[in-house]
């Protein structure tokens, strides 16, 4: 027997009544709605109880043992549907809720970001079963593992062996109590203030994580980043550079998407004297940079790509591309970087493969 999905209409939807036979569920600020009559106390106690926890097969038989009828109940199930307003849960998302009544409460939040209004449920479970790798304790890595954590991504480790700095501090990360004291131990604190429950552990060695975050601003050149190609690991650069914010490339190695190497090649391409600046880039020990609106922007920037990647649904925007974010708009721009003839990831003839 196929498991009942568990309806669940998000607690921020609003549910206004009209008159003493009308109700209106969401549908304000140009937002889907629907309204229902008639309606009176015992429709609204059925909206209010839908709350993920309880299948549709208990809800309906609930709802009729208040003295609902059952086809009032389905037809109100099905409008919500279809006016988009419901998400069906499966009983194994529940499975993966943190217990305690904050944890719970903040699942409750974030399950509706997770779960489709189609029906498909699994995307919240994928994401406590993920594990990322946030290298580099950044003004950018440290909020943006903090953000991971609180939307329900179940292991995220972020490693650095650097010492914090004052100008490390930043909102959702280093405080500046956190001066002088590891950059990894400050991060772990900032995750473990955001999700207090999330699996902070390195990764064993028998296990790759999902992705690898790499928020030095200059990736490309470290040896990191061809450890993680060969290795058919997933990555994404997510920094600031002087003042601009830059998310991307995300690499997924061995299908069509260009390498950070190809990026490289094409710079190099632009400017022969590229190879030569980089390894000086590389080399150096970078301060802080980037305001806190830019490190923060750019830090959900990239954890929308993260997620995009866990939940499996559409290919993110940064897949062989970088969003930039420059000042003072700090709008969105993309820079595709097309795979290089002369790269040995592959990619390019993938492509040309692909295009034959």
């Amino acid at each position: 027997m196929t498991e009942s999905p568990h309806p669940l209409l998000p607690t921020a939807t609003p549910v206004l009544r009209l008159d003493d036979d009308l109700v209106q569920v969401g549908g304000v600020d140009g937002r889907a709605g629907l309204r229902l009559h008639p309606a009176g106390t015992e429709v609204t106690a059925l909206l209010r109880g839908l709350d993920g926890r309880r299948s549709e097969r208990t809800v309906r038989s609930e709802s009729v043992a208040a003295g609902l009828p059952l086809e009032v109940v389905d037809d109100l199930l099905a409008g919500l549907r279809g006016a988009g307003l419901l998400h069906d849960l499966a009983a194994a998302d529940l499975l993966a809720t943190d217990p305690g009544p904050a944890a719970a409460a903040r699942a409750g939040l974030e399950l509706p970001a997770a779960v489709p209004r189609a029906g498909t449920a699994g995307r919240w479970r994928s994401r406590r079963q993920s594990a990322v790798v946030v290298d580099g304790a950044t003004r950018v890595g440290t909020p943006l593992a903090a953000v991971l954590a609180a939307s329900g991504v179940g292991r995220v480790h972020v490693r650095d062996r650097g010492a914090t700095r004052a100008g490390d501090a930043v909102v959702g990360g280093a405080t500046a109590a956190d001066e002088g004291r590891p950059r990894a131990l400050a991060a772990a604190d900032a995750v473990r203030r955001a999700s207090p429950l999330t699996d902070l552990r390195p990764l064993p060695p028998e296990r790759a994580p999902d992705l690898v975050v790499l928020c030095h601003p200059w990736a490309a050149a470290d040896p990191l980043s061809v450890a993680l190609q060969r290795a058919g690991t997933p990555h994404l650069v997510a920094t600031v550079r002087e003042e601009t914010g830059v998310v991307g490339p995300l690499v997924l190695p061995g299908t069509t998407s260009s390498c950070l190497r190809c990026a490289e090649a094409r710079r190099r391409d632009d400017d022969p004297a590229w190879p030569r600046l980089a390894a000086q880039l590389a080399g150096a020990d970078p301060g802080p940079s980037g305001a806190t609106v830019t490190c923060l922007l750019t830090a959900l920037t990239a954890a929308v790509q993260v997620l995009a990647l866990l939940d499996g649904a559409d290919e993110p925007g940064a897949v062989g591309a970088t969003l930039e974010l420059r000042p003072p708009d700090l709008l969105p721009r993309v820079r595709r970087w097309p795979p290089h003839p002369d790269c040995d990831c592959g990619a390019a003839a993938r492509l040309a493969a692909a295009g034959a």
